[in-house]
This record gives structure tokens, C-alpha cells and sequence, in this order.
């Protein structure tokens, strides 16, 4: 009987290396795979009992272009355009992997149907690509594959998907203008700082006579920059860089989302943003039968805030106690009490997953409405700030020719 050396992690995601007797090499597949281990490679040894170069095949299909997260959602997008087209899973992913033009898509792809066609089910051929798919993902999957749904549930995770990309998508809009306009008002008063005010300087002194108190700030302002604006500058971005740093660190991290918590305008979005990270996985989870206990911890993961998360995480260990949802999210004192509410009468009718979904749909709109809000406040300050710098920058300027103008008439 033929002898396989392997690869594969074990549960614990520990490398595991052994040999076993099988049939065949798909036999030896479904053999690992009994054992709970995630396959890397496997090889068939010659007599010698080292493995054959024609039997030695690594089961990822290699691609120029190195994967990420954001192949997730294409890749599940095309899988279900063909599942609903009739093909089975595997039969859509190997056709995939042949037309699809994209390169790190067709790898991808490629990757998944090297797994497959061993005889691996679609969840576990894609866990072999974690810098992909996610555990939720993953667990998604799985369940639709067990209760034979997994049309439907591709349909959901990727509704969901898209539902979180709409979230970005509208918090890099909202932020993009205030930048653009603190951006444009920077340059404006650099240009008066560095050119305007040097040769009104020089203008005023070939004139003589005494400059008022504003025109000599204006002044001292630009000379000040000019002369130490860039070590300010270089000073200003290590600064940033080591708060950076120092914030992806988990003493950071805490720290700092603890103090968004407590910013006027920040708060409410903090809270809206942890609201819909939690009900929109949880729905989806709940919906595509993923147990309570699991699906309170993924859900866990998709919450940013880290004291939010925290609360989350207490919050799932009463419900495991045996306590209810609503009432232990209420003790962590990070969720409005409408949404306890709806939580409630969820869980009270037996209609927990509308009542997520409708938190959901109503905290997108509220976010929505809340990054406007932001954005009106930010560019507002940014105009009235240029616009108080241009104000006092023209009052210098017309005093000080005025001053100039009384003295000559003397």
C-alpha cells in the first residue's frame, strides 16, 4: 500500500509532520483530514522511502500577486453568481480559476480548487487562505455547506459584506473634504507666511515710520515660521509617528479608544459604529445557524472600540451564565437604551434576528447622518479659522498703511 508523507496544522494551528499507509492520495487526504489537521502538503514516498518528485506537489497554486482581505468579497461575489446558476461549489470555483482575468483573483481561486479537488470541503479549501477569509467567514460557509443553504448564505455574507464596505466607503468620503479643506487652508497661510508678509515687510521698512502692534505680531508670526517652521514640522511628524506607534500598541489602544469615548462629537459615533459592527454580524450569524456561544465571540472581534469590546466580552460571558442579551449588554452601560429595548422584545417574541436587523438598518442611517454632521463641523472650523487668519492678516495690513500714511502727513 502506497505511503504519504504530510504537512498540515493540527487544531491548536500547530505544524504537524507525519507519514501514513492510504489507497490512494485522495484516501490519505480524507485520513488527515479525520484528524482534524488543515492540509499544507502531501507526497507520496517511493520505495526508498523518501517522496517521489512526480508525486511531491504543494497544494497552493503560487501567484505573482500576494492576497488580501479585499479579495474576499469578489471572490464570493463570483462563486455565488455561478452556484445560483446551477454548478455546484467546486465545479464553480474550478471554473473560476481558469476564466477569471484578474491575477491575484485567479490564484486565489486557483488555491481553493487545488484543496477541492483532493476531496476538501469549500469551508476548509478556503481556510487555507487566512489572510482572506476570516473565522466568521469561514464558519458562515461551513454551516451553509452542513445544512445545504449555502446559496442563501453566500447571499447574506455578502450582503453584509457590502453593507460594511458602504461604512467605509462613507467614512473616507466624509473625512476626505475636511482634509481637502484644511489641506487648501494650510497652503493659503503658508503662502502669506512665507512670500506675502517678507515683501510687506520689506515694502513697510524702505518706507519708515512706526508699524502698529498687529502688523509687528504679523510679522514676528512669519519671521518665527521662516526660521523655525521646519524643525517644527520635523518635530510635529516624529511626534505623530511615535503616537502612532504608540497607539497600535494594546496599552495604546485602550487608552486612546477610553478617550474618543469622552470627545463631544466623537462619542456618539464611536457608539454608532460599535452598535452596527455588533448587530449586523450577529444577525447574519444567528440567521445562518451559528450557535449563540459562537457567534457572540465573532461578533466580539468585529467591535474596534477596545472598551467597547471589553464590555462585549463580559456582556457574552453572563449570556453563557444563562442570562439574556439585552439584559447583559444593559450592565455594560455602552449601548443606548433603545436598542436594549429592541433587544428585548426580540428575545421576548422569539424574533431576535429582525430585531438585529432593524437595529442594523437604523444605525447605518444614523451613522450616515452623524458623519454629515461631522463633516459640516470640521470644514466649518477650518473656513472660519482661514477666514478670522485672512481677516487679521487684511486689518494688519490696512492699519499699518494707514499708520504709515498719518506719519508722512505730519
Amino acid at each position: 500500500m502506497p505511503r504519504f508523507a504530510y504537512t498540515a496544522r493540527d487544531r491548536a494551528g500547530q505544524p504537524v509532520s507525519a507519514t501514513l499507509e492510504a489507497p490512494s492520495r485522495k484516501d490519505a487526504l480524507r485520513v488527515i483530514a479525520s484528524r482534524g489537521h488543515q492540509v499544507l502538503r502531501v507526497s507520496e514516498e517511493s520505495a526508498g522511502g523518501k517522496a517521489g518528485p512526480a508525486a511531491s506537489r504543494p497544494l497552493f497554486l503560487r501567484s505573482t500577486t500576494k492576497p488580501g482581505r479585499n479579495l474576499r468579497l469578489p471572490f464570493l461575489q463570483a462563486l455565488h453568481d455561478l452556484t445560483t446558476s446551477g454548478l455546484s461549489a467546486g465545479e464553480a470555483v474550478r471554473l473560476l480559476a481558469q476564466r477569471i482575468k484578474d491575477p491575484a483573483l485567479r490564484g486565489l481561486c486557483g488555491n481553493i480548487w487545488e484543496h477541492i479537488s483532493e476531496g476538501a470541503p469549500l469551508s476548509r479549501a478556503m481556510a487555507a487562505n487566512p489572510e482572506v477569509f476570516d473565522d466568521a467567514t469561514l464558519n458562515l460557509i461551513a454551516a451553509g455547506e452542513v445544512t445545504g443553504s449555502l446559496n442563501d448564505t453566500l447571499a447574506r455574507l455578502i450582503a453584509h459584506l457590502i453593507e460594511q464596505k458602504e461604512v467605509r466607503r462613507q467614512i473616507i468620503s466624509a473625512l476626505a473634504y475636511p482634509v481637502f479643506m484644511m489641506t487648501v487652508a494650510g497652503g493659503v497661510i503658508l503662502f502669506f507666511l512665507f512670500f506675502l508678509l517678507p515683501r510687506m515687510q520689506s515694502l513697510f521698512t524702505s518706507l519708515g515710520g512706526e508699524l502698529p502692534t498687529s502688523t509687528r505680531l504679523l510679522i514676528a508670526l512669519s519671521q518665527f515660521t521662516i526660521d523655525y517652521g521646519l524643525f517644527i514640522a520635523v518635530a510635529a511628524g516624529f511626534g505623530l509617528a511615535a503616537f502612532w506607534r504608540w497607539r497600535q500598541s494594546e496599552a495604546g489602544r485602550n487608552v486612546t479608544d477610553a478617550a474618543m469615548l469622552r470627545l463631544p462629537l466623537v462619542a456618539p459615533f464611536a457608539t454608532a459604529q460599535t452598535v452596527l459592527a455588533f448587530s449586523q454580524t450577529l444577525s447574519v450569524l444567528l440567521a445562518n445557524g451559528i450557535t449563540t456561544a459562537e457567534a457572540l465571540r465573532m461578533t466580539e472581534r468585529q467591535i474596534h472600540n477596545r472598551v467597547h469590546r471589553a464590555a462585549f466580552d463580559r456582556a457574552t460571558d453572563r449570556v453563557l451564565e444563562g442570562e439574556t442579551l439585552s439584559i447583559a449588554l444593559a450592565r455594560t452601560g455602552c449601548f443606548p437604551d433603545l436598542v436594549l429595548d429592541q433587544l428585548s422584545v426580540g428575545e421576548n417574541t422569539g424574533n431576535i434576528v429582525p430585531a438585529l436587523r432593524k437595529i442594523a438598518t437604523s444605525y447605518q442611517q444614523k451613522l450616515s447622518q452623524q458623519l454629515a454632521i461631522f463633516t459640516r463641523v470640521i470644514a466649518s472650523g477650518v473656513l472660519l479659522s482661514v477666514f478670522i487668519f485672512i481677516g487679521f492678516l487684511a486689518y494688519a495690513i490696512v492699519d499699518a498703511v494707514f499708520e504709515l500714511s498719518s506719519s508722512f502727513n505730519l
